[in-house]
């Protein structure tokens, strides 16, 4: 195990629930779970919708001190509380404390890109969106989320992302596929959860298939790769199947 990384490993304290039949305990996911290990800087979580990777994946954003609508550990506005109470019942185990952290969800990025205009316009001061590449809400969605990268995260730091390619172009995708390799490179730790094909094939990752119990498996075993090879190498005669009566 990397002894440069920040997360070692997350425990689901089970004697502390009661009921594995309330949500989000309910959860197969979480109902099965005991912990899971971060050997390496950049962790994939893939899986089916709704199998529970955003559930997880904000919870332990939050027990990381972030935002569950995302930000850094400084963000603390909140839109609409919707978050599972899952956080108050795992426990992050830390090799070393990072210089920063974000979490970066797709759903509520407006949201975070509106807080940041709303801060730097109560600071009087310079505005922290210039820390962020300037103001995300005059560029696309795509470019907002890539901006962010470029300008916000730097070395040593920790990276939770939930399906962070849902803004992105395949072209972006490997863009941010570069700059994560850099982060990397910087000491940086990256946790994903994530549908996209591109960014799971990188080199120095891993990649956990929530629909087997976070078992360890390779690019070409996952169903993201397969089900892409098997419909772009003949997506005609894939839709002939798919219309069928």
């Amino acid at each position: 195990m990397d002894s440069n990384l920040f997360i070692k490993k997350i425990i689901l304290e089970r004697d502390k629930i009661n009921n594995f039949d309330v949500y989000p305990f309910n959860i197969e996911i979480i109902k099965n779970l005991n912990e899971i290990e971060f050997p390496k800087p950049v962790t994939f979580l893939v899986g089916d919708n709704g199998i529970g990777k955003s559930t997880l994946i904000e919870a332990l954003a939050v027990q990381s001190g972030l935002n569950p609508e995302g930000g850094t550990q400084n963000f603390n506005f909140n839109t609409k509380n919707t978050h599972s109470i899952l956080s108050d019942y795992i426990r992050v185990l830390t090799f070393n404390r990072p210089k920063t952290k974000f979490f970066l969800r797709a759903e509520s990025f407006y949201n975070v890109a509106t807080e940041i205009i709303r801060v730097s316009e109560e600071g009087g001061q310079r505005p922290i969106y210039d820390s962020y590449g300037g103001n995300l809400h005059e560029c696309s969605h795509g470019e907002a989320f890539i901006k962010l990268v470029q300008n916000r995260f730097s070395e040593k730091g920790l990276y939770i992302l939930d399906e962070p390619e849902a803004a992105l172009s395949p072209q972006r995708q490997m863009s941010l596929l570069c700059l994560i390799n850099d982060l990397v490179k910087d000491g940086s730790q990256f946790i994903i959860a994530t549908h996209s094909p591109i960014l799971i094939s990188y080199i120095n990752g891993e990649i956990l298939d929530l629909n087997n119990n976070f078992e360890k498996i390779k690019y070409e075993d996952t169903d993201i790769y397969q089900t892409y090879k098997m419909y772009l190498s003949d997506p005609y005669k894939m839709q002939e199947r798919l219309f069928e009566d």
